[in-house]
């Protein structure tokens, strides 16, 4: 009896060892991480999360918290932390620099989710990654995606929308006509703006399908169906709401399309989704092959191959190497990202306010910028002129300057905003310009047609003497220049020609490539080297 007595004091001294280790050494975790990713977790909490399309985001921790409570008895067996974990920890630190020295956010949030995943794997081992997977792939749509692929998805969106709305108008009855995301009704015309492109269905019902998936006891073919369906479903029920609010609009007018009405309807459309979409779950239940009830209960405690050494006391535990060398890693980038200034402000060689209105054989009258797209476009200085070379011909001149590219700060691409108005791309690709002394500059090139008006386009990234054609180089090319150079500043050029009835292409392609060799002299003068 005595040795029972003993033994079972024992177990319980070592199960409150553990116990205080494993608290003492998520403190200090916590701690360290909020000082390493303090940056990214503001820009995600309030301004990411502040954004309509992700406002849902707020309620996903809580989700997190019941999943982690749900597994408590699974993840009560003792841990066997592996050296493995290492290899997340340490991409995810190097994702962090290169969002870092690249200004992107979602690098970052990608970098913190990879440094948890490895230190709970350092520690607590696979066994206990599995037991906890779900909340770890869930916990990836708390992260707003890149600007690139956002207003990629959204513009999509918008135009997809906009045909389903204006479907359903015929199928209705109504006459409507699109351009772009513009739908001309004759009596007025309604814009399927950003802020209706569907984001802010199609996000919310991806996590809400992938968390009735993880609930969903079927094959897996059956869960992966019903987190794709909440697709199709976000888009037709956003292209309902807009061939609604057109229906409405010709009873009731503008109230309909704008203020509270505008915002409540969007809100009870997405109300509809949630029992089709458990409708879909429904009718898979009941297809063959029959639900599986099989779970993944753990018989044994977790093994490793690679086993980091057993704990003796909480403070012992501190002093064991995976620990010493993930708080060095951790410390070391917090100091560098806080002390060395990797993206150096690099002011204009000459402001651009003063670029010349004549160059050349060109004549130009300088356009000014609505406020709200200044505000919007983070430039440090720009400028815009519309060309004309005495014979009835233009070209239209813009460029804006970036001093610097800090994260939420970056230039962007006219194929990400100018279709949204209607425009759409034709023959897109790059071209090589001549520029003199047997030179070429490669640039974007493309023809944007709409509504019987067609023009020619040329763009490109000036960037520290190099061209670039593309937000993929640009993003390269920035991480690599704040390492190397600790300067991030660019510049964007777009050309716009119209192609004149009865003109052929090549002398519209002509025209612009001659206008392209006069300013691209000019312009170096402006932007430093």
């Amino acid at each position: 009896m005595p040795e029972h007595v003993i033994s079972k004091g024992h177990v319980s001294a070592g199960n409150s060892v553990r116990k205080t280790s494993g608290v003492v050494r998520a403190f200090i975790y916590s701690a360290m991480l909020f000082a390493v990713y303090l940056s990214p977790l503001e820009q995600l909490v309030f301004g990411d999360w502040g954004k309509e399309d992700y406002s849902h985001c707020w309620l996903i921790p809580f989700v997190l918290a019941y999943l982690l409570w749900e597994k408590r008895k699974e993840l009560a067996v003792p841990s066997a932390g592996s050296w493995v974990g290492m290899a997340p920890f340490l991409a995810g630190v190097m994702l962090f620099w290169v969002g870092e020295l690249g200004g992107e956010y979602y690098t970052m949030y990608l970098s913190l989710w990879l440094v948890v995943i490895g230190l709970v794997w350092l520690h607590c081992g696979w066994q206990k990654i599995k037991i906890t997977g779900f909340a770890f792939i869930l916990a990836l749509t708390m992260f707003p995606l890149p600007y690139i692929l956002n207003s990629n998805i959204s513009l999509r969106l918008q135009l997809i929308s906009s045909r389903l709305g204006v479907a359903l108008l015929h199928i209705y009855g109504m006459s409507a006509y699109r351009e772009g995301n513009v739908i001309d009704m004759g009596f007025t015309q309604l814009q399927v703006v950003e802020a209706c492109s569907g984001l802010r269905y199609l996000f919310p019902l991806m996590v809400l399908s992938l968390i009735l998936a993880y609930w969903l006891k079927g094959h897996i073919w059956k869960r992966i169906a019903l987190f794709l369906s909440s697709m199709p479903i976000a888009i037709m029920v956003n292209g309902l709401r807009i061939a609604v609010t057109g229906v409405l609009y010709s009873l009731w007018g503008a109230t309909v399309a704008e203020g509270f009405f505008h915002g409540f309807s969007g809100w009870l459309i997405f109300m509809l989704t949630i029992p089709v979409l458990l409708a879909v779950m429904w009718v898979l239940r009941r297809l063959p092959p029959a639900s599986s009830q099989a779970t993944d209960k753990q018989q044994n405690s977790p093994q490793s191959d690679s086993t980091i050494g057993p704990r003796r006391s909480a403070f012992s535990s501190l002093l064991r190497p995976v620990f010493i060398i993930a708080i060095l890693l951790l410390g070391a980038t917090a100091v560098l990202s806080r002390t060395v200034e990797f993206r150096e402000k690099v002011p204009i060689a000459k402001p651009l306010r003063d670029f010349p209105t004549q160059v050349s054989g060109w004549t130009g009258v300088k356009a000014p910028m609505e406020q709200q797209f200044i505000d919007a476009l983070h430039f440090s200085d720009y400028a815009m002129l519309d060309y004309n070379n005495g014979q009835g011909k233009s070209v239209s001149f813009y460029t804006a300057y970036y001093e610097s590219q800090r994260k939420g700060e970056a230039t962007h691409s006219p194929e990400s905003c100018l279709p949204g108005s209607g425009w759409l791309f034709r023959e897109a690709g790059t071209v090589d310009v001549p520029i003199g002394s047997g030179q070429s500059m490669r640039v974007k090139r493309a023809f944007m047609e709409k509504v019987g008006t067609k023009e020619l386009i040329y763009y490109w990234f000036p960037m520290q003497g190099r061209t670039l054609t593309s937000l993929y180089e640009v993003k390269v090319y920035t991480f690599w220049y704040a390492f190397t150079r600790h300067r991030t500043d660019i510049a964007l050029v777009r050309l716009i020609t119209p192609a004149y009835q009865n003109e052929p292409p090549s002398e519209t392609e002509a025209r612009l490539q001659n206008f392209t060799k006069e300013i691209a002299p000019v312009l170096r003068e402006y932007l430093p080297e």
